[in-house]
């Protein structure tokens, strides 16, 4: 106690310096903290008076659906202080009143979250916290990185992962019960949009996705989803740009992925670091529009790191985590005294935020060990010199023994005491609607996606070009058999190579429907039916415009039939590459090492094809069993080969003739059956099929998670940590 003492002391006589009158500059523009009704003059927090708890009355309305909270202020909140200075925008002529949100009332009691290994000295990422939300306020989470912040929020959300185990108690509108489907939203730290889409059109479908109903009802909703988020500006943009045209900017981009979660009108809110990568002017913008979508009713809980003074100030709880450990948790105002009164005021020039992560984030315990070496211009380091470490033990142990604690848990008791209101699901949208949804999305997305889908095709045109030339004018005599041959192994190899660079825009398209199960807007089953739907018309594109070159460049029989099959043919085998390709990139989760991956792939299968060297004469170990029984090139080429040989003959000499099938003898393996072709597009569908049954077990199993190939050789690592 002495060495806590003795530290305290120290750091008040800097902190008092620092804000003493003499070294005070007034400024009419700067507050932090105001006696009501002297707005103009800043106070300092060493020696503002102890204000009493604010009296909240809860009420259970009748035939309502929600708890409403009556709060009755004795000490006036830094958002209501400073409500003069931060105005909201005003709105335009016409413009539609913000529709009312019943919120509910959220309480976590002695919450414990334990996830092994996550940490060296402790499992226990988050320690008997306890807590409470209330319908149209604004609750924080805040601390260092790695204090449990995401982990908090996560739990009292039902989102916590597989590893995890909870301990404790989650109320809401005073019942333990998990919020169902509609009734909440959590919108992640990093959501992937997708950027040829207009704000409209993205909402428009994720509530196609979501709500059940009528196509006029979801348009309202989107439209008030919209106005909510203030994105009238930028409805009709497009979210990611187009050609020269530059998308959303990143506090646009990070009020879209709310708005998403919107178009449920949800009771509550849940959001992972709204301010995460936002500079100050869109940070401020971010709240006031979040500050404007709490007083429609709707509780608002979300996580941050550190804020400016005016967002501070629009708080109207927070709760302070360090280590997994709550530091404090009531009014914005409370915790600043809560600081004063341990030992530690905040100096009347520096930010609340960056005053609380100073004392409690034990990362500046580095800087301080570099400074004690050298001084500044100005002197020591006496404002950096503290020991973090006993400043949390500290504020936790004034924080336990204060009247904020026992005042949250009478409150935790108020609103657990008497159960409200049960929030129901708000229904969903029929599986065929969502697999239309998504089949149309895709096939929107295709059409605007030229460097992914366009660029494709004409690349597919161009070496379908080369090689129809390079092999033009072949006859169709004995000697050019073995050229031909060669023709369409290069045809079919070569074009199912180049289509690995889709890779790119299935990785998008895996990486939006991991964001959109994650809230349980889609699933394994119809974005599988639903992207395998949308990419029949794309590659059945690539299939007809290359066949009909090449069949005609290189001179193959002149038969309908025969030129049909030759397109079902190859149809069959880029639909077998794509679903490997998408087996890959669902591995994977890394543009990189999955085009590194499906090279590599396609290599061995080109080796075991059959034309380097025949099936029946490769080593039988891995070559033959079963390199080339998985190689879809060897279908696809004994196929076509089939197609275009069986039942044609060729004169050797004057005298005699030979079938098609001996002349291909030398050359490659097929079979002599009339109807074996078929067999072999059998074989590419069910090998089509069978590449999809295992992408849907992926991403039923592992959509979620990292596979320990993704963790041991991924690079950029770009991974949400748990805070």
């Amino acid at each position: 106690m002495e060495e806590i003492q003795s530290q305290s002391d120290n750091y008040r006589s800097s902190s008092s310096s620092a804000s003493s009158p003499a070294s005070r500059v007034p400024s009419s523009n700067f507050f932090y903290l105001r006696k009501p009704g002297s707005l103009r003059q800043p106070i300092s927090f060493e020696d503002s008076p102890e204000w009493e708890d604010t009296d909240v009355e809860v009420r259970v309305d009748e035939g309502g659906d929600s708890i409403n909270a009556a709060t009755t202020p004795a000490s006036p909140s830094l958002s209501k202080l400073n409500s003069g200075s931060l105005p909201s925008p005003p709105l335009p002529e016409g413009a539609a009143v913000a529709r009312k949100i019943a919120g509910a009332s959220v309480v976590w009691k002695d919450l414990t979250v334990t996830i092994k290994g996550k940490r060296r000295y402790s499992d226990k990422v988050v320690k008997s916290s306890n807590g409470y939300a209330l319908p149209g306020t604004m609750t924080v989470i805040m601390g260092p990185a790695k204090s449990g912040k995401s982990t908090l929020l996560r739990a009292i959300a039902g989102r916590l992962p597989h590893s995890a185990r909870m301990y404790g108690e989650v109320f809401v509108n005073g019942a333990k019960s998990e919020m169902p489907y509609g009734s909440y939203g959590f919108v992640e730290r990093e959501t992937t949009l997708i950027g040829s889409l207009t704000v409209r059109e993205y909402l428009y479908y994720s509530a196609l996705l979501q709500l059940p109903g009528f196509f006029c009802q979801r348009k309202n909703v989107v439209e008030d989803a919209i106005h909510a988020m203030s994105l009238s500006d930028y409805a009709n943009k497009l979210i990611g740009g187009h050609c020269y045209m530059k998308g959303l900017p990143c506090g646009e981009r990070r009020r879209v992925r709310i708005a998403r979660e919107l178009v449920m009108r949800p009771h509550v809110l849940f959001i992972d670091e709204p301010l995460y990568h936002l500079d100050s002017v869109s940070a401020l913008l971010m709240m006031v529009t979040l500050k404007k979508l709490a007083s429609t009713g709707c509780t608002l809980l979300f996580t941050i790191n550190q804020s400016s003074t005016e967002v501070f100030g629009l708080f109207d709880r927070i709760c302070l985590l360090s280590n997994g450990n709550t530091l404090f948790f009531g009014e914005t105002l409370a915790c600043l005294q809560h600081f004063s009164n341990a030992g530690f005021p905040c100096p009347i020039m520096q930010s609340p935020s960056d005053h609380f992560l100073r004392a409690i984030n034990t990362d500046f315990d580095r800087i301080i060990a570099m400074c004690k070496s050298w001084q500044d211009d100005h002197g020591d380091f006496s404002s950096v010199n503290m020991d973090t470490a006993v400043a949390i033990r500290t504020l936790e142990a004034t924080y336990q023994s204060s009247a904020d604690a026992a005042a949250v848990e009478t409150m935790i008791l108020r609103l657990t005491e008497k159960e409200g209101p049960f929030l129901k699901s708000k229904g969903k949208a029929s599986s065929a609607t969502r697999v239309a949804v998504l089949t149309w999305r895709s096939l929107l997305i295709m059409s605007r996606e030229w460097k992914y889908y366009w660029l494709r095709l004409i690349l597919c045109m161009i070496l379908t070009l080369c090689v129809g030339t390079v092999f033009s004018g072949l006859g169709h005599s004995l000697s050019s058999v073995v050229t031909r041959v060669a023709a369409i192994f290069v045809f079919v190899s070569f074009n199912s190579l180049l289509n690995i660079a889709g890779v790119p825009a299935l990785m998008k398209e895996i990486k939006t429907y991991a964001s959109e199960e994650s809230n349980m807007h889609s699933g394994a089953l119809v974005f599988l039916l639903g992207q395998l739907l949308s990419s029949i018309p794309f590659l059945f594109l690539i299939s007809i415009s290359s066949s009909l070159v090449f069949y005609f460049l290189v001179g193959l029989r002149d038969e309908f039939s025969l030129l049909m099959y030759f397109v079902l043919n190859f149809f069959m085998c880029l639909l077998v590459n794509e679903g490997l390709m998408l087996v890959v990139a669902s591995i994977w989760k890394d543009v990189y090492w999955s085009i590194l991956t499906l090279i590599s792939i396609h290599v061995v299968m080109m080796l075991s094809a059959g034309y380097f060297r025949i099936r029946n004469a490769l080593p039988g170990p891995v070559w033959t069993y079963p390199i080339s029984y998985v190689a879809f090139h060897t279908y696809s080429i004994k196929g076509l080969l089939e197609n275009e040989y069986l039942g044609t003959s060729f004169p050797v000499g004057q005298v005699r003739t030979i079938s098609g099938y001996q002349a291909l003898q030398s050359a490659y393996d097929i079979s002599s059956k009339s109807n074996s072709k078929w067999g072999n597009l059998l074989v590419l569908f069910l090998m089509a099929i069978g590449y999809r049954l295992l992408l849907f077990v992926l991403l039923y199993l592992r959509v979620k998670k990292d596979t320990f190939i993704h963790k041991l050789f991924k690079c950029d690592h770009d991974t949400n940590n748990p805070r």
